[in-house]
């Protein structure tokens, strides 16, 4: 028997008025995950632990089968061990976006979706300035701010305040600064750097600040094999699945064509899936598209996402046998705030038994899922069967 799972990252949303009531999931066209909800069985997964920010890392993490609250001390130590960064002890590593910022209001988290080409050399032109942190380029947006012999500080993801005053958002406490020491050193770098003149020039935002956030050590976690039996990899464009999955002991698979944007190849993702599970007895396939999509505020933009998620989804359908799937976003991004919240996702799965749910969606999954409301936990303990 083999298993994947399929995560639509940020899939779940709200009612919307432009929709006629109904949310982007019930709105979408999506015959394949209708499929899996319908002969399979379904609920709802409680992905955020109380106390802790609904975000990514700690979203899937718990998808996962891990406890945050025993192995996580922050995004940016994930995302540098997805990208070879060796930390010190007590190292900081920060996830360090870099952003648009207009008379003091977040205007872009993304600072129009740049290039990693054009991030790097940002992050390079910056590390000539600073002395008291090192940045390290990653990819288009996502980079890596680590501060040697660091204490954390609290911290705000830019994704979380935009079109808000920063302000009140800045870094506190600890690390902080340094921080806006290099969030200042890295208006001064950006302002008049070649690159950010050839964005204006093409009408693109540019990049005029960094923006450190979710520091953290190195952490610790139990291996997935030894933790589950199972021989496990990671499919994803995003640095920080790739963390958690090195951290677990899984292995990254890395697919052309992948970007962890909207324009990421759907299908090319699928089909390595689909060949992976000729090697491993466990694949986590995560799209990243919808969340983005969710942060854009973007109807119309989440609806084709999930769509080519569904895509996805009707390929591994048709081209795997003996395999249990697994279909569910990792957390909620509503269209309507432009991020995370922590209510509970829909889950369903092919090959567990079924109930009497006839499509994939949150209030069909809430009303009639076989499962009921779960713990985090209990998800990987259903996929291989024993819950």
């Amino acid at each position: 028997m083999k298993y994947i799972l399929i995560l639509g990252d940020g899939m779940a949303d709200e009612p919307l008025e432009e929709l006629g009531g109904k949310t982007p999931l019930e709105s979408a066209k999506t015959p394949n995950m209708d499929r899996i909800a319908r002969e399979g069985r379904c609920g709802m997964l409680k992905t955020v632990p109380e106390g802790y920010e609904p975000g990514s890392d700690i979203a899937n993490l718990s998808v996962l089968g891990y406890r945050p609250e025993e192995c996580y001390t922050g995004r940016g130590p994930l995302e540098a061990i997805s990208m070879g960064v060796d930390l010190g002890e007590n190292d900081i590593a920060y996830r360090c976006n870099l952003v648009t910022i207009r008379d003091g209001i977040m205007e872009d988290f993304s600072a129009g979706h740049i290039s990693g080409e054009e991030g790097k050399e940002l992050i390079e032109s910056l590390n000539e300035k600073i002395r008291e942190a090192k940045g390290y380029p990653g990819v288009s947006y996502r980079n890596l701010l680590v501060v040697p012999g660091g204490e954390g500080c609290s911290t705000t993801p830019p994704h979380d305040i935009v079109d808000r005053e920063i302000a009140s958002y800045l870094p506190k406490g600890g690390d902080s600064e340094v921080l806006l020491r290099c969030m200042e050193e890295s208006r001064e770098v950006f302002k008049e750097h070649l690159v950010n003149a050839e964005r204006l020039k093409a009408g693109k935002r540019p990049a005029t600040s960094i923006w450190p956030w979710s520091g953290g050590k190195k952490p610790a976690m139990e291996n997935f094999e030894d933790k589950f039996g199972f021989r496990g990899a990671m499919i994803s464009a995003v640095d920080l699945l790739k963390g958690i999955a090195l951290c677990a002991g899984m292995d990254t698979i890395e697919v052309p064509g992948a970007t962890g944007y909207l324009d990421t190849d759907y299908m090319a993702k699928a089909e390595y899936a689909v060949s992976a599970l000729r090697d491993y007895d466990f694949v986590y396939l995560h799209i990243e598209a919808p969340d983005e999509a969710g942060h854009l505020g973007s109807t119309e933009e989440k609806i084709k996402a999930i769509e080519s998620v569904d895509e996805v989804t009707g390929y591994i359908l048709d081209n795997t046998e003996d395999t249990i799937i697994a279909v569910l976003p990792d957390h909620p991004t509503p269209i309507r705030i432009k991020t995370h919240t922590s209510e509970p996702v829909p889950f369903a799965v092919l090959g567990r038994g079924n109930d009497d749910a006839e499509c994939y969606s949150e209030r069909e999954i809430a009303e009639k899922g076989g499962f009921g409301l779960r713990r985090s936990e209990d998800l990987m303990k259903i996929i291989f069967g024993e819950i």
